[in-house]
């Protein structure tokens, strides 16, 4: 940490930020997805926050790396509650020896198990977050991609097309191993069939966050408002849809399969899905008649990715509690997929 300072303070860069005086501390700060996170402090007191790809997931963490500095780029000057990136340093010129950025530090928090302080005490609160977050996602749905220089985020031809197929040999490589295909669930080649059979036209081309969930926001600590979106690790340019029915996958109501718990706590005074839907298609002026295919599609992909942690904890490389809250997880989201797949 006394040479991460050293370098920092003998970088150039380091004039054209905010704060003024050396770097006086580096502090770890949690969350950040797969990246490392450190709070700089400067002389003044001034605080920022330092990104850095984590080392030990080598190139597949700074190809995320570049994707979120590349998105955060982009967004400044939008609407889109965001930190601001103040300065980004690519492997050639990085006086670190890697990838790093300099971003905004939020005055916020992410909720994560149960709602704090007066979002707990008020279901108006709760009710207004759970807007302000759908809000947020109506707001990145209307940011012109090509207009903010985003185009390099990804290949938007073909893109609903390849979501399914894309995460359908992401699960089948998990049938490599015997003890996984013991406990594969069995809709998830009925699912894929599905929606390959009633796969939509693609709408608007938009950035789209890619996990945009309360996980991934801060929100504001004296008003239910969204401070900003974080962890866009996984942002490319598709359909913005996706990012509706993903943070959709976490909620709970009347009509689910049972066994799904809400990913917060207090849950009452939350809105329906149907309320933010249709807040959503008022908000950006999108037509929702596919959104089903959506809803589909964020059970299937979101469900492969937690079987991820199941296939590794299986095969021993990594802890089989979590690997099997993953796993329970993933179950509940295949039901939900056929429920919507019922559904008229």
């Amino acid at each position: 940490m006394t040479d991460t300072l050293a370098l920092l303070n003998d970088w150039p860069g380091l004039t054209g930020l905010p704060g003024d005086g050396p770097v006086a501390e580096l502090s770890p700060l949690t969350g950040g997805g797969q990246n490392i996170l450190f709070v700089l402090r400067r002389a003044d007191g001034t605080e920022l926050v330092l990104r850095m790809p984590g080392r030990h997931l080598k190139e597949r963490a700074a190809d995320a790396f570049r994707r979120e500095s590349g998105a955060l780029a982009a967004l400044a000057g939008t609407d889109v509650p965001h930190p601001r990136q103040y300065a980004h340093s690519g492997d050639d010129d990085s006086p670190l020896g890697g990838p790093f950025s300099i971003l905004e530090k939020i005055d916020g928090f992410t909720p994560q198990g149960r709602f704090p302080g007066r979002y707990a005490e008020d279901s108006d609160w709760r009710r207004r977050a759970a807007f302000a977050l759908v809000d947020g996602a109506a707001k990145l749905a209307t940011v012109d991609p090509y207009a903010v220089g985003a185009g390099e985020l990804g290949r938007p031809e073909g893109w609903v097309e390849r979501q399914p197929e894309r995460y359908l040999r992401m699960l089948y490589g998990y049938r490599g191993s015997a003890a996984y295909r013991e406990t594969e669930s069995p809709h998830v080649d009925a699912v894929a069939a599905w929606l390959s059979a009633h796969t939509p036209k693609q709408g608007r081309t938009a950035i789209v966050h890619g996990d945009l969930q309360f996980a991934n926001v801060m929100l504001s600590h004296d008003a239910p408002r969204l401070a900003a979106i974080i962890d866009w690790e996984m942002a490319s340019l598709g359909d913005p849809l996706l990012d509706l029915a993903w943070i959709l996958t976490a909620w709970r109501e009347d009509g689910d399969p049972p066994g799904g718990e809400p990913y917060l706590k207090p849950w009452d005074g939350m809105p329906s899905r149907a309320e933010l839907i249709a807040y959503y298609a008022e908000s950006t002026g999108r037509d929702i008649s596919a959104f089903r295919w959506f809803e589909v599609l964020a059970c299937f992909r979101l469900a492969a990715l937690l079987e991820g942690s199941w296939y590794a904890a299986v095969e021993g490389r990594r802890d089989r509690e979590t690997g099997e809250a993953m796993h329970g997880y993933a179950q509940w989201l295949w039901a939900k997929a056929r429920v919507e797949m019922a559904r008229d």
